[in-house]
C-alpha cells in the first residue's frame, strides 16, 4: 500500500527516507496535526534534544494508535527543528522509531511556536 519512489536519474536518499511515497488502495488518511513535546510525566517540558525527540514520537504513536494504526504507515513526515544541530540526533532517533519504514521525509529549520521546544513533528498516515 506503501512504497518508496526513488527515481534512478536522483541521488540515493542518505538516510532512512525516500524521495517520494505512492499509496495505492488507501481507505483511510490520517493528518497527525504538529507534535511537540508537551510536558513529561513530571510536567515540564524536558530540556534536552534526545528526550523532546522521543517524546515527540511518543506523542505521534499515539494519535496513529488511536486511529488503529501504527508509524509503518506513515507516508509522509514532516520536521521542523529549532535549530540545524539537532539534524544528525533527530535523524538517529528518526531511524529507531521509524525501522526499515522509509517514508517521504521533509526537514525544516524554524523558529517553534515556544522557546523551549526544539522541535515540532506532523505526519501524514495511510490505511
Amino acid at each position: 500500500m506503501i512504497a518508496p519512489l526513488n527515481p534512478p536519474g536522483l541521488p540515493a536518499p542518505t538516510g532512512n527516507y525516500t524521495h517520494g511515497t505512492v499509496v495505492t488502495a488507501a481507505q483511510r488518511l490520517v493528518f497527525v496535526s504538529g507534535q511537540v513535546p508537551w510536558a513529561d510525566s513530571d510536567g515540564k517540558v524536558p530540556e534536552d534534544f534526545t528526550t523532546q525527540c522521543r517524546l515527540v514520537w511518543e506523542h505521534i504513536a499515539a494519535v496513529l494508535n488511536e486511529a488503529g494504526l501504527t508509524t509503518r504507515d506513515l507516508a509522509k513526515v514532516t520536521t521542523y527543528l529549532a535549530d540545524r544541530r539537532y539534524r544528525a540526533e533527530n535523524s538517529r532517533i528518526r531511524a529507531e522509531v521509524l525501522g526499515d519504514h522509509t517514508p517521504a521525509i521533509t526537514i525544516i529549520i524554524a523558529d517553534i511556536y515556544a522557546e523551549e521546544w526544539l522541535l515540532e513533528i506532523e505526519a501524514i498516515a495511510v490505511a
